[in-house]
């Protein structure tokens, strides 16, 4: 029995209602693969095959061709690392000088990072370089990508030379650096370490821990009189001067997120 409506048991919406209904149930926004060419993957017809391949997540699940996303609210990855599609997002090189902070605001009045860089939209540090130490820093208001790049166990390599006292290092010494130096907070993972010159060192490292190549230093007897950061994962630029800074092109956004990835595969599987 209905009423005079047609409403009760079997009643159907009209067409029109239907369509509307289904239309709200499906992803609104733009397409996947112009989100993903938009943030220097390649051109579309390379992004539509990133996501055929499988290669491609948004919000954790594995995308297929057609799919919208809303760059406001989604989170979308390649090879498991996070790529920002949020409008707005920037990432700026430092070359960071000595005696400049890396903290937002500094009690004591020093210098910070955020001062030498534009002050809108407001952007933090990835990881971070005590006061002494000079070279590239990563500037973002891109919180997913810099947790990946300085996760203290994973992070991508970081790159250092290093002026040491003491002379030339032994051997022993060296490799003793590569294999792993027992610090207060335990032993270093293995680095690569070379000696270009006696008392010059060129260290690359997978931590990020407090001081760690300066204690590493220490801990074998030459102390470090300087030092600077030459590379992050795949960001180098031997033209920056300290103090200097660029936005990053969308080549090296996409060779940092695949350096992320590649780490997060490395040291996240089992041995």
């Amino acid at each position: 029995m209905t009423d005079d409506n047609g409403a009760g048991a079997g009643f159907e919406p009209p067409l029109w209602e239907q369509l509307a209904e289904q239309s709200a149930q499906l992803h609104q926004g733009v397409r996947l693969q112009k989100v993903l060419a938009a943030t220097g993957w390649g051109s579309r017809r390379v992004c539509e095959e990133l996501i055929a391949e499988g290669r491609v997540t948004v919000n954790g699940e594995v995308a297929i061709l057609g799919r919208r996303v809303d760059a406001d609210v989604d989170r979308v990855e390649v090879d498991g690392a996070p790529i920002g599609v949020r409008p707005g997002l920037v990432y700026y090189l430092l070359n960071k000088p000595a005696g400049v902070v890396t903290t937002a605001k500094d009690t004591h009045g020093r210098p910070t990072v955020v001062e030498l860089v534009p002050s809108e939209p407001r952007v933090f540090a990835v990881g971070r370089l005590d006061a002494d130490t000079e070279g590239l820093l990563l500037l973002t208001n891109d919180g997913d990508l810099a947790n990946r790049i300085a996760h203290p166990s994973h992070g991508v390599e970081k790159e250092y030379l290093a002026g040491v006292s003491g002379g030339a290092l032994s051997a022993g010494q060296l490799r003793q650096l590569r294999q792993g130096v027992e610090l207060e907070d335990g032993i270093t993972a293995p680095a690569r370490v070379s000696q270009p010159e006696a008392g010059l060192l060129r260290l690359t490292l997978h931590e990020g821990r407090n001081r760690q190549v300066r204690r590493m230093c220490d801990a074998v007897g030459h102390p470090v009189t300087r030092l600077v950061r030459t590379r992050i994962g795949p960001l180098f630029d031997r033209s920056l001067v300290p103090g200097d800074w660029r936005e990053l092109t969308a080549a090296e956004r996409r060779l940092t997120i695949e350096a992320v990835a590649e780490s997060a595969r490395q040291y996240d599987s089992p041995s």
